[in-house]
């Protein structure tokens, strides 16, 4: 497949080398005209009118809904819309039932969206145990079947490290959580844009991910669950839209995931979403991570070979995605994302990447560079970061 024909989809290209894609992927034109569609043709709220303009409206609204939900394999009510993978989070631990005593498993390499939610739950009697990656970012699953004790309730892992790129044994996971009886949550924040996702298969009860790491708007995201929780799960927010009845002594619900959705939604932005879902489909998840797999491959051959500079992650291709930290020694992170920017107009991310804790477990007390690829970064735009990093090595 000829990627370089979709880079005339995503102008900003013109003009820069993104490898920022792992905070915030580029929008492609047809993801935007399907947005500008929303609020130039049919610009009513969904679900609460009889007018013309509200049943367009509602229509493709739940069309959208259908083909995300599809895309991981899901059923449509398994879905429910949110803001971002951090709303889909929180609403899980906050509306779960907790008791004093009752235990959480989560890991050193989490995003902190899937550390402090849980962590949170601490001034409420619940202890989290934290498991520790190796340091090429792998998991022993034997000590994760050792932390898990009777008050054990659940795992929240992340599927791949936003830090390291590591593919997390997800599906070997799900059977111990099986097994031991345990809930288990699965932060798909990477993986979804990224890798062929099947719910079917994880193992997990939710899958939390976000629209704006896979082509589509800010401001949308996913929560999926097992139908069995769409009675179970408290929602987090009240209103409009997921009542079935209200009056002074009480209200009543709407069933299932609706229940969910308070409140006029991000219309618009889902609309986008379910057309990045539509250009994803057609290009094939299977060749996007292909393509992915032969840049990865590229740049950390490339890095390796530039003295000073230190990958963190295991460097084989089959065991982790495009989303590459490093560090120059001698030199701040900051300053050289800085100086990628200024040398060689290269887009990438510094810092600790929202993920403290596993900086600290690593002994990076700055953070490190991060670049991250998409389908439409190209070999050329490879070759041009790894000439910026070796001069700025030098």
């Amino acid at each position: 497949m000829d990627f370089s024909s979709f880079r005339k989809d995503f102008p900003l290209l013109r003009n820069v080398v993104y490898l920022d894609s792992a905070a915030l992927s580029l929008a492609p034109t047809p993801v935007l005209e399907a947005t500008m569609e929303y609020y130039r043709e049919y610009n009513a709220n969904v679900k609460r009118g009889v007018h013309r303009l509200s049943q367009i409206a509602s229509q493709k609204y739940k069309n959208a809904h259908r083909k995300i939900a599809r895309f991981i394999n899901a059923e449509e009510d398994e879905i429910t819309l949110t803001k971002n993978t951090t709303e889909s989070i929180n609403m899980v631990a906050a509306g779960l039932s907790w008791k004093d005593g009752d235990r959480v498993i989560s890991t050193l390499s989490e995003h902190h969206s899937n550390f402090l939610p849980w962590k949170r739950l601490e001034r409420f009697g619940v202890a989290v145990d934290l498991l520790a990656p190796r340091q090429d970012g792998a998991f022993d699953l034997a000590q994760l079947e050792a932390l898990i004790g009777t008050r054990t309730r659940l795992l929240a892992m992340t599927h791949i490290s936003s830090v390291l790129g590591t593919v997390s044994p997800i599906e070997e996971a799900g059977r111990i959580c099986a097994e031991k009886n345990i809930l288990f949550l699965v932060d798909g924040a990477q993986s979804v844009p990224r890798v062929p996702v099947d719910v079917r298969k994880l193992g997990c009860d939710f899958l939390c991910f976000s629209g704006h790491k896979m082509l589509g708007p800010t401001g949308t995201g996913v929560l999926w669950m097992r139908k069995k929780f769409l009675s179970v799960l408290q929602p987090l927010l009240f209103g409009g839209g997921m009542i079935r009845d209200v009056a002074v002594e009480g209200f009543e619900l709407i069933e299932g995931y609706e229940r969910f959705e308070g409140g006029t939604p991000n219309i618009a932005g889902f609309l986008g979403l379910g057309r990045a879902v539509d250009y994803l489909t057609e290009i094939g998840m299977d060749a996007v991570q292909a393509r992915e797999t032969v840049l990865t491959e590229r740049m950390l051959d490339g890095l390796t070979g530039i003295d000073g500079v230190e990958i963190y992650g295991t460097t084989d291709v089959r065991r982790r995605i495009g989303v590459v930290s490093f560090n120059i020694s001698g030199k701040n992170p900051h300053d050289v994302a800085l100086m990628l920017d200024q040398a060689g107009d290269v887009m990438v991310r510094s810092g600790h990447h929202c993920c403290m804790p596993l900086m600290k477990h690593l002994g990076l007390v700055d953070g490190a560079v991060r670049a991250s690829l998409a389908l439409y970064t190209s070999e050329e735009d490879v070759d041009r970061f790894l000439k910026t990093v070796e001069g700025v090595a030098k």
